[in-house]
């Protein structure tokens, strides 16, 4: 977490983002890439992800519309979010390309016997698949690499689809919990952006997040909790390796008058059950840079094995 309001905070959220561009420098240097692919949805990480490479780029001496930036519009897609998007990658001078996957997706559920009315959890993965496919390819076609966009907050509660969003050539955010994704992207916005990328921005900062893949479906947050929680959690468990009796009663204190007691237990309970249920995505982890204390790198700072038993932390979170 950055510090308060002002230039601390400020310069903070730069040198992130100088970090996480500098991995992508590296890693294209290495493997003498110049080309990057990238989906851009109108939401924050993608958002960041895009702002990411294009700081990359530019100290690469490379020409924006190296990047191929697409968005790849499906059932539950938003006006707001698509617009959001396309203004995004056309600002940022990539090579913009829009690409419906609504009858791919269509064709795919009825080759594997799936109604599409039915909105489960196939009906959200094969759109999510889907998109990551489209992407691999074009990147197999223009001789690049695809950039990943999950954060850190993501793969801490396994809030990815498996061979989908979790899976890229390099993923710049995964060592960026979603509380700081707002704060580096609002100042890009104030600090770096020209007039009508700043509106575009701040725009996305506004908007609810949401998956978008499901119409009318519940925001992201109100599924799986409030992610500056989530954040707090994680932060503590991993950085000092509090149980979840001490992290409650520190998550009390913090969140004073803004989460009553039964909202910090219920979404502490989540958080448990689904840090140990989904580490096996964390265990096969696409490369990313690690730009502060906490990551979950299975290559790093993290090892854990994918069938580790939750039952005391989660007994401890229960009984709370």
């Amino acid at each position: 977490m950055p510090p308060a309001e002002g230039s601390a905070r400020k310069q903070r959220c730069l040198d992130i983002l100088q970090l996480q561009a500098r991995g992508l420098c590296q890693r294209m240097l290495g493997i003498g890439c110049k080309k990057a692919v990238i989906g851009i949805s109108g939401g924050l990480d993608s958002t960041l992800a895009l702002l990411v490479t294009r700081t990359a780029f530019d100290a690469l001496g490379l020409p924006p519309k190296n990047i191929v930036a697409i968005t790849m519009p499906c059932f539950a897609t938003g006006e707001k979010t698509l617009k959001n998007a396309t203004d995004l990658c056309r600002q940022m001078g990539t090579d913009f390309r829009r690409v419906d996957i609504s009858a791919a997706c269509t064709l795919h559920g009825q080759d594997i016997g799936h109604d599409m009315n039915n909105t489960d959890i196939a009906y959200e993965n094969i759109q999510a698949r889907e998109r990551t496919q489209v992407l691999m390819d074009v990147a197999n076609m223009e001789g690049g690499i695809v950039i990943g966009t999950g954060d850190l907050s993501e793969l801490a509660l396994g809030w990815c689809t498996y061979n989908g969003d979790h899976i890229s050539h390099y993923g710049v955010n995964c060592g960026v919990p979603k509380t700081l994704v707002k704060f580096i992207v609002e100042t890009y916005a104030r600090e770096l952006a020209a007039p009508d990328t700043r509106d575009t921005l701040l725009s996305i900062l506004g908007t609810e997040i949401t998956p978008e893949l499901v119409p009318g479906g519940a925001s992201t947050e109100e599924r799986i909790g409030k992610y500056d929680l989530h954040d707090f959690f994680l932060y503590y468990m991993l950085r000092f390796g509090y149980p979840p009796r001490k992290i409650y009663r520190a998550a009390r204190i913090t969140f004073a008058g803004v989460y009553d007691d039964a909202t910090i237990k219920k979404w502490l309970t989540t958080f448990v059950r689904r840090f140990f249920t989904q580490q096996f995505k964390r265990s096969c982890l696409p490369d990313g840079p690690k730009v502060g204390t906490v990551t979950l790198s299975p290559r790093g700072d993290w090892r854990m094995p994918s069938d580790a038993v939750s039952a005391l932390w989660l007994r401890e979170a229960e009984n709370l």
